[in-house]
């Protein structure tokens, strides 16, 4: 083949759009946040499926090579590179460690979710210490209730969102984040190694249309507003466990994510992908830490939620 390549005079003048579009993808990755929001929030929209770009690569590659255009093949080399820089570290690089003495969970159950008592309980055989539900009908609350009762002394609901602890709680109250409704509730966990303050949250949901495209004002609003809490706490030792309804690449809530690291991020096993749970595209469901180091994070087994589950451990 490499000798057919040689004598073909056109490797070096077929290809040129295909090449063209290797390095547009290679610009979207590195200029992502160049990307303006004024437009249907295309910008987050980018951000939140900026590790999907990579599958225009092998695409590319099998392209080129079929058209037996040299100049597509030493283009696509810049979205590569450009790539693994962004997100080798996740898909190769298992940081995931031993020990820590809290482990934690969040999940959102989805409303509709036809098994909810199950759903608890699977939740529950995580082992986690503390766990965070979203999306808590109010019909269903008392179901959760009495499925979790035997594993955790301790817990509140407020509004669609609630808390269970195997350790005392204290201070618990709403977060408002700008909805007029509750989906926000913080609590003073207090553990073994001292005290903790966790906050669970449900972003209001995002929706792509038509009309207007990707809408998010909402979300981004109760992102602010989630943030400026955070940023009040007095507490040294802070987790946030809950559905952002944004990945960590999403700028919109970078009143949050500036201020707090990713278990994943920081001590997980590949993407954690982890909407919707059929087929993980993103993960909106989110485990963030500061004051406290994450030593493990990853994604529990498919309940009757469209998310998954995810944990995390953690070393105070």
């Amino acid at each position: 083949m490499l000798q057919r390549w040689r004598g073909d005079r056109g490797i070096w003048r077929r290809g040129v759009v295909l090449a063209c579009f290797a390095v547009f993808i290679a610009l979207l990755m590195i200029l992502h946040a160049q990307i303006p929001n004024r437009i249907g929030n295309l910008g987050s929209l980018t951000e939140t499926f900026l590790p999907w770009l990579g599958v225009f690569i092998p695409v590319i590659l099998v392209v080129a090579v079929l058209r037996r255009s040299a100049t597509a093949l030493i283009a696509l080399l810049l979205p590569a590179v450009v790539w693994l820089n962004l997100f080798g570290g996740l898909l190769f690089n298992d940081k995931s460690g031993a020990g820590g003495n809290l482990t934690v969970a969040t999940h959102n159950v989805n409303a509709g979710n036809p098994d909810p008592a199950g759903t608890a309980k699977q939740v529950a055989a995580s082992g986690a210490d503390v766990v965070a539900l979203q999306e808590l009908p109010v019909g269903q609350v008392s179901t959760y209730e009495q499925a979790l009762a035997g594993t955790y002394k301790y817990h509140a609901v407020e509004g669609t969102v609630g808390l269970w602890s195997k350790y005392p709680m204290t201070d618990t109250a709403p977060v408002d984040i700008q909805l007029g409704w509750t989906r926000a509730v913080r609590s003073t966990v207090q553990t073994p190694q001292g005290a903790v303050a966790f906050y669970v949250a449900h972003m209001p949901s995002v929706r792509v249309k038509l009309n207007a495209g990707f809408t998010a004002s909402q979300r981004d609003n109760s992102a602010d507003a989630l943030g400026e809490a955070i940023a009040r706490e007095r507490v040294g030792k802070v987790v946030l466990l809950g559905d952002l309804n944004g990945t960590m690449n999403d700028r919109s809530l970078n009143a949050v994510t500036s201020q707090m690291r990713s278990t994943q991020g920081a001590a997980g096993d590949g993407f954690g992908f982890s909407w919707p749970a059929s087929f993980p595209m993103a993960r909106i469901d989110q485990i963030m830490v500061r004051g406290v180091e994450p030593v493990s994070s990853w994604t529990l087994p498919q309940t009757d939620s469209d998310h998954l589950p995810i944990a995390a451990r953690i070393k105070m």
